[in-house]
Formats: C-alpha cells, sequence, structure tokens
C-alpha cells in the first residue's frame, strides 16, 4: 500500500509525546507500505534527523512553517470558525505542497496524526483515510479553561468550543478513526465516539532497562529522591510540577527535610527554571541526551497530573525502567495500571506525601512496587501490537480494535 502520513511536527528527535507515537508506529509501517512521510515544522530540522527518516521512510518532505506566516494565521483565526491550533499548522503554501503530493504519489490512503492535519486532506472525498486524534485536545482545552489564568480563560472556552465542533466533523469525515485511550475516546462528544478505536502507546522495554545503561549511569547510589520528566514547555507538565514543588515537596520535607527532586526534559518554562532558585533540593536539568540517565538517579518517580489528555509516555518509561511510580488518578486512567499494586494514586497534596514518605522509608515497599509496574508495562504496551493494530484498522479490518 501506498501510505501518506501527514503530521504536525518532524517526529525525531524523540523529545515529545506526539513525536514519540508517531515515530514508532510510522517506522513500523514503512517496513511493511511505501510510505510518504509529510511534515510540518515551525522549527528548522536537523539534516541528521531528516536523514535518520531516511533511512526508513521511502519518501520525505518536510515544508517550513515561517513565523511571520504563522502571525498571520493567527489574526485570521479570529474570523474563521477553524480551532486556533488547526490554523496554526495550516498554510496555503504547504497546501500547494500536500495537493503536489498527493497528485504525483497517489496513495492508497492517508494517515493524519491530531486534528492539526486534517485540514489538508479533509476535502479529498474520494481518498481513502485515517485520522489518529492522539488526545481530545477539545477536553484538555476545556480542562485548561477551568483552571488556567482568569484573563485567558475566555479564549480557552472559545476554543474549546471550536475543537469540539471540528472533532466532531472530522470523525464524520475521515474513514477510520484511532485515539490513544479509551479515556480520551469516551471524552469525545460525538455520538459515535464507540466507533473510534482504541491504539495506546508502546514502550520499549529493551531500551527503558536500567540493566542497559552504559558506563555507572545505572548504579545503585542515586542521587536524587524523585523525579518528573517530559516537555516542560507543555502546560499539563509545567501545571504538574508546580503542584509537586509547591504543594507536595513542603509536606514531605517538613518530615525528610533533605528530600531532592530532579526535573529533567526538554525546554524548560521560566516558571519551571524558577522552581531550582526557591528551593535547593529541586535540580531543573533542562534537555537531556539520553533521558534513561535521569530515570536511573532518582528512587521514585513522581506525576500528579491534574490537567490534560492523552496516555502519560512518562509513567511507562519509569516504569519499563524499574521504577515505582506515584500518579493521579486522572493520568493512571489512560494507563491503566491497578492501585495499590502497580502504581499509587494520590488525589490531595497529603495524599502524594504519605506515599512518597512511606516508599522512601521502605525499600522492600519501593521494590515491590517496582516490580510489579515493570510486569505490567510489558504485558500491556508493545509498539508492535499497535502498529498491527492501526494497519488492521487503515486496511479495512474491524474499526473497533480492543485495548490489550
Amino acid at each position: 500500500m501506498k501510505l501518506l502520513v501527514v503530521l504536525s511536527r518532524m517526529p525525531f528527535p524523540l523529545e515529545k509525546g506526539d513525536k514519540l507515537r508517531a515515530y514508532h508506529l510510522v517506522k513500523r509501517l514503512a517496513s511493511r507500505h511505501e510510505v510518504y512521510l509529510f511534515c510540518l515544522s515551525d522549527q528548522r530540522t536537523a539534516p541528521q534527523d531528516e536523514a535518520h527518516l531516511r533511512s526508513f521512510c521511502k519518501h520525505l518532505q518536510v515544508v517550513h512553517l515561517p513565523r511571520w506566516r504563522i502571525l498571520l494565521r493567527m489574526v485570521a483565526a479570529v474570523f474563521s470558525r477553524l480551532p486556533f491550533q488547526v490554523s496554526y499548522f495550516h498554510h496555503r503554501h504547504a497546501q500547494r505542497a500536500m495537493d503536489r503530493v498527493i497528485e504525483s504519489f497517489r496513495p492508497d490512503h492517508v494517515l493524519c496524526q491530531l486534528v492539526r492535519t486534517s485540514e489538508y486532506v479533509r476535502r479529498r472525498y474520494a481518498l481513502p483515510k485515517t485520522l489518529d486524534f492522539m488526545d481530545t485536545l477539545s477536553k484538555g482545552m476545556e480542562r485548561r479553561a477551568e483552571t488556567g489564568p482568569l484573563h485567558l480563560r475566555p479564549f480557552f472556552k472559545a476554543e474549546t468550543r471550536r475543537l469540539i465542533f471540528y472533532e466532531n466533523l472530522m470523525l464524520d469525515l475521515f474513514d477510520h478513526q484511532a485515539i490513544i485511550s479509551a479515556q480520551d475516546r469516551d471524552l469525545l462528544y460525538h455520538p459515535g465516539r464507540d466507533t473510534v478505536a482504541v491504539i495506546p502507546n508502546g514502550v520499549d522495554t529493551d531500551y527503558f532497562n536500567a540493566g542497559h545503561l552504559p558506563g555507572d549511569a545505572s548504579a545503585a547510589d542515586k542521587p536524587y529522591d524523585l523525579l518528573f520528566t517530559g516537555n516542560m514547555n507543555y502546560p499539563p507538565n509545567i501545571d504538574s510540577v508546580l503542584f509537586l514543588v509547591q504543594r507536595v515537596l513542603p509536606l514531605v520535607q517538613a518530615k525528610r527535610p533533605g528530600t531532592t527532586l530532579l526535573i529533567a526534559g526538554v525546554d524548560p518554562d521560566q516558571r519551571v527554571r524558577d522552581l531550582a532558585g526557591h528551593n535547593e533540593n529541586v535540580t531543573v536539568s533542562g534537555w537531556v541526551k539520553d533521558i534513561r540517565t535521569s530515570y536511573a538517579s532518582a528512587r521514585i518517580f513522581v506525576a500528579p497530573m491534574q490537567i490534560g489528555t492523552g496516555l502519560q509516555n512518562k509513567l511507562l518509561e519509569a516504569m519499563s525502567m524499574r521504577m515505582p511510580c506515584v500518579t493521579s488518578g486522572l493520568a493512571n486512567n489512560a494507563v491503566g495500571a491497578t492501585p495499590g499494586e502497580s502504581i499509587l494514586i494520590g488525589h490531595q497534596p497529603q495524599d502524594y506525601a504519605d506515599h512518597i514518605l512511606h516508599l522512601l522509608e521502605h525499600p522492600g515497599e519501593r521494590e515491590r512496587l517496582a516490580n510489579n509496574g515493570h510486569r505490567f508495562v510489558r504485558s500491556s504496551f508493545d509498539w508492535d501490537r499497535s502498529a498491527e493494530r492501526l494497519d488492521r484498522l487503515m486496511t479495512g479490518q474491524p474499526a473497533h480494535v480492543p485495548a490489550p
């Protein structure tokens, strides 16, 4: 099959969740089909990154979106019904490039990731196409409208309404749809949401393996007690670490003053960087060449996610690295680990503090939780299985593919 894949970002390097999902699924699909990878990018891309993608994709085109064009699109979006994040990525010069690709490549099927890219093919009614919603963006925006700064809430509410309308429209226009978790599927507002296939992410348990780290990175002596990782410019991650440092950590340090926290991840927001300046036991590392070294350097992984949607890859990676994990019910709803057995769940700050203190004081409990979590991700999350489900969906197999 000649498969055209449309992404809002070039899926390499792997520093963001949408890139991770796209990279692993596309790489596996490219072993079965002739893939034309069409990527938008609001940043300049490195030649070596493009070369890496060409090593398994037969065709690659990256369309650059200059900042001045994006600014004009945002102004025009005020007078449009399109969601702002769809307008951000939809440009005439990119649409012309897409039209040329379709005419020359003549794909048998189109796969779009996120509704951000669906505008490019929405009017190609005769062309078979699949939309990977990935997350329910409308619900994530709705939560930001409830918790965000007061002066931004009217914008978030307006964007929520636009996203709900647009997600519903795309569900009608695309032949097949996929989403990352049953929780996200159930948050869609379309009455036909049950037809959307749940295709979870996987985790490379061979790569995220504490015993496979270079040098002494896997040493037993861990310099940090707690760890949080992620794209640190992403609002749900910013919200999570602010909650952790400002509301949970003081309760922990009241009983264990020297408790340390490492916050690792690309592009930390100024509010995140400021956390290290206000607490000497908090370290903000920024981008890390090998994120496994961050996992290996701490005793407990804590992700108190309060907003956002989708599946938290950070939790899968931490469990694969045999780290005991403490998270929110919101995050675990997508993961599906058994509370108290494979993961610990917090609700209020005191819940998180109690879990952390208990684990720090009981190494045997840390080991039990870590081992159970490791077994859970190995049995439940696999990129090969996810790619197989997506392939079956696109090639006409039953659309509703059960999650593992």
